[in-house]
């Protein structure tokens, strides 16, 4: 389809942390061990050497979106060593929880992100490898399990969704990503660094992001990207201070279009609601087709901008 081919809607803590020699490559399916060490965002970490096939089209191909920064260039594959990243714990007692911190290395900005999940959690390959692929643009970004170790599983029946769904206490989730912000707010704090936090979600984390925003107000978050965000409230847009990019496909039942504007209108500050045409749900990280897979990289190119202009041109 191409970006020209989008529809477009707009309008107006406390000790020193020792070096964590631990690394995680998204090409690396295995698990580390969880650390509770405190973590600076801009410690210095060694390389995270990757290997990526370059993007075919086709499920599964990885898609490489590091050429901003500098990344070698091959025949066969493209080398990724900008990003290191680490299995956390955060929180205590009840309010702990798990999480991937994917931090830049070479080319850190020292700005974070904060990238809620779709409904198959923190450990899916897709959101590590989107995650991943902001961090090669210098963000240090933390994904939080959003389900305590109960995503979805594909291989479950449908007829279960509702129930499994009703399983994840929306006060719980809210908890636990109030737990991830304030962790992140305490280690900007740690390491120096003043400037707010974005805040990013596909489908559930989408939809997830607007209920984060209207809780926060501005504290926290200076800018947001919702990916085709599901189950999204109304009523909350009134109390969001800071501009969204929404994004989704107008193929997509389950984000409509019209509810998009709605947001848009309400929230204002900037916001903009970008439609990719005969795009369905969750194409820009999930990609099943040649075609998904070039707007998706329109829609990635869409999302560093923003965060590019929101957390670091006008921080």
């Amino acid at each position: 389809m191409g970006l020209a081919s989008a529809t477009t809607i707009s309008s107006s803590s406390s000790s020193s942390s020792s070096l964590l020699s631990a690394s995680l490559c998204p090409a690396r399916r295995g698990f580390l061990p969880p650390c509770h060490h405190h973590f600076f965002f801009l410690s210095t970490f060694s390389k995270c050497n990757l290997n990526w096939k370059r993007s075919s089209g086709k499920k599964g191909g990885e898609r490489v979106r590091c050429s901003a920064v500098g990344v070698g260039v091959g025949v066969e594959d493209e080398a990724c060593e900008l990003v290191n990243g680490v299995e956390l714990s955060i929180g205590e007692g009840d309010d702990n929880i798990q999480a991937y911190l994917f931090k830049a290395v070479k080319n850190n900005n020292g700005a974070g992100v904060l990238l809620l999940s779709d409904i198959f959690g923190f450990q899916d390959s897709a959101t590590r490898d989107f995650a991943y692929q902001v961090a090669c643009h210098g963000y240090n970004v933390l994904v939080p399990d959003l389900f305590r170790g109960d995503p979805w599983e594909k291989g479950r029946p449908k007829p279960m969704f509702e129930q499994w769904l009703a399983s994840q206490d929306p006060q719980r989730v809210a908890n636990d990503i109030a737990t991830s912000t304030k962790w992140m707010v305490d280690e900007f704090r740690a390491a120096g660094i003043s400037k707010k936090l974005g805040i990013i979600g596909f489908c559930f984390g989408g939809g997830r992001v607007i209920d984060v925003l209207a809780a926060d107000q501005g504290a926290c978050f200076s800018t947001a990207v919702s990916f085709y965000g599901t189950r999204m409230d109304l009523a909350a847009a009134s109390k969001i201070k800071v501009p969204v990019l929404f994004i989704s496909g107008d193929d997509d039942l389950l984000c409509p279009i019209g509810v998009l504007s709605k947001f848009e209108k309400i929230i204002g500050n900037g916001s903009r609601v970008v439609i990719f045409k005969g795009r369905g749900h969750a194409f820009a990280h999930r990609p099943g087709s040649t075609e998904e897979d070039a707007d998706a990289e329109q829609a990635f190119t869409l999302m560093r901008n923003w965060l590019h202009d929101g957390l670091l041109v006008n921080s």
